[in-house]
């Protein structure tokens, strides 16, 4: 099957680099070629061109190719609302980046174009496979630490809002947009409960009119809260994940691609009669000093392997055998749903109550 590639910048790139290439090479039988690409940057075409891609004259060009079945939209993200529409329209299935949209508006109009025209439309929500995720998502399930009560997720940096477009309102600039979309779905991939509020602060250190990192606290009926933090300005590192349970704490602190490191560990003797106090500070703590090693355990880390081809397959059995994708648009729609009620609170400073 044939895809053609809409804007050929970082995310297109690696569509192409190591998504599409990936499924290629695996044993999965179905797979994509890619008929070219269209970027309205003549950098980026002159780019495609020394790769050996094709490079449309417009975008209009790949809606009228009839041997073109897939349209993979990467653009900023105030053009993926009509890109996709159109795509949609003239009977290509859609592959659109994330965030599908600027606000859950721009996202029903997507889902209402594709039910009628009766293609296939996904989000590349690709973090659900993340190494890291699915290794904390499985403590959680396995109560490895007891029954959990508090989930820290953290994506920390120090290099600014990247590029030019995410500075700007208007293109869906914003940390929120960028990585609050795929750490709000894996959230809500992880906890199997409805959120009862939403508490958020934003971050404008770097002077532009977007976020530039954010606080998001959730507290979801279960009793689980979980705070999502991101910061670009960060200059020293803190753990990915920090997970709290009733017997224990879990803990990654490296979330590279095949280095997934952390540590789990895990009472055995809940009152220790021998604890020694510390000298802290100015003072003097028991409470705060720390465990004897017979009263606790540490427990291998179970690291779970994400299925990196998991999406691209999908999409091509939703394509061709009519499976259902396994990104739906009540996910999409709860994910910004979290989004917007995060909005509202860090501009009213108040806690939103809510159910979602």
């Amino acid at each position: 099957m044939k895809i053609a590639i809409i804007g050929y910048g970082g995310m297109g790139n690696n569509h192409k680099k190591y998504i599409i290439q990936r499924l290629n090479d695996s044993d999965y039988p179905e797979k994509l070629e890619i008929a070219g690409v269209y970027d309205i940057s003549e950098e980026r075409k002159e780019y495609a061109s020394a790769l050996g891609l094709h490079c449309f004259h417009s975008a209009e060009e790949i809606f009228s190719d009839e041997t073109i079945q897939i349209v993979l939209v990467a653009t900023p993200n105030d053009l993926h609302l009509p890109y996709v529409v159109k795509a949609l329209k003239s009977g290509k299935h859609v592959i659109c980046e994330k965030p599908l949209a600027r606000n859950s508006e721009e996202v029903k109009r997507m889902y209402e174009v594709a039910k009628e025209s009766g293609k296939v439309f996904e989000v590349h929500q690709n973090r659900r496979w993340d190494d890291d995720y699915l290794t904390v998502k499985n403590i959680v399930e396995k109560k490895t630490i007891g029954e959990v009560y508090r989930i820290e997720s953290r994506v920390l940096g120090s290099n600014g809002i990247p590029g030019a477009w995410r500075r700007i309102f208007a293109q869906g600039g914003g940390m929120m947009l960028d990585w609050g979309v795929h750490l709000i779905d894996q959230m809500l991939q992880m906890i199997p409960a409805k959120i009862k509020s939403v508490y958020c602060t934003y971050s404008y250190r770097a002077g532009e009119e977007v976020d530039d990192g954010f606080d998001l606290l959730c507290k979801f009926e279960n009793g689980i809260e979980y705070r999502i933090v991101v910061d670009t300005n960060s200059f020293i590192e803190l753990p990915r994940w920090q997970v709290y349970g009733d017997d224990g704490t879990a803990s990654i602190t490296n979330w590279r691609r095949d280095v997934v490191e952390g540590r789990v560990v895990r009472v055995t003797q809940r009152v220790d009669e021998k604890l020694e106090g510390i000298n802290a500070g100015n003072g003097f703590t028991k409470t705060m000093a720390s465990r004897r090693a017979e009263t606790v355990s540490e427990l291998p880390l179970e690291i779970v392997r994400g299925d990196k081809n998991a999406f691209y397959r999908n999409f091509m059995d939703a394509v061709i055998h009519g499976e259902e994708p396994i990104v739906t648009k009540e996910e999409v729609l709860r994910v910004f749903e979290v989004m917007e009620s995060a909005y509202e609170s860090a501009h009213s400073g108040e806690v939103i109550h809510k159910t979602i």
